[in-house]
Order: structure tokens, then C-alpha cells, then sequence
């Protein structure tokens, strides 16, 4: 279900995380984490976009979110995040 709706979006590109690697580089535990990183490398957003596990629609996060995308000079934020515990990353010890 999520994969239809996230790849709708323009210029998504769905990708898999075999291991968790990924996720746990950017910090994520939680399968509704999203982070936006500017064109600079700095680290805008960190957060759940979604009011609770398993349910969408408005909420702080998509609002900031959504305002950071529009005005890149709003400063950083961060909001609660819901959803699914990840797996630990697979591998070299981490």
C-alpha cells in the first residue's frame, strides 16, 4: 500500500535496505521516520509525518514539513515519529 502512494510522488525513487543499513546511518528506528537533508548537507527535517501508527492525514510534522520545502529558511525541526520498530542492521557489528 505504502509503495504505491510514496512512488506516485514526483521524483521518488523507491529503494530496498537490505540489513537496515541505510536506515540506521540516517538514524531512523522507526519505519515512519523521514529525514530531509538541504542541497547543502544540512540536516532540515528528522520526524514522523503521519498523527499516529497506521493512519494518515494532517498533522505537525507533514505541516512543518511541507512549510520547510517551501521556505527553505525556516529553521529545522523535528516531530514524534509512529510506526513499525525496524530490525537492528544485519552485519559488521554495528
Amino acid at each position: 500500500r505504502w509503495r504505491g502512494s510514496a512512488a506516485s510522488i514526483p521524483g521518488v525513487e523507491l529503494a530496498e535496505d537490505p540489513g537496515r543499513l541505510e536506515a540506521h546511518r540516517f538514524g531512523a528506528l522507526t519505519s515512519g521516520h523521514v529525514v530531509l537533508y538541504g542541497a547543502d548537507g544540512r540536516l532540515r527535517f528528522s520526524g514522523g509525518i503521519t498523527p499516529s501508527r497506521g493512519h494518515g492525514g494532517d498533522n505537525p510534522g507533514r505541516r512543518r514539513l511541507a512549510a520547510i520545502l517551501e521556505n527553505p529558511a525556516l529553521v529545522t525541526a523535528s516531530t514524534p515519529v509512529y510506526g513499525c520498530e525496524l530490525d537492528e542492521p544485519t552485519g559488521a557489528g554495528l
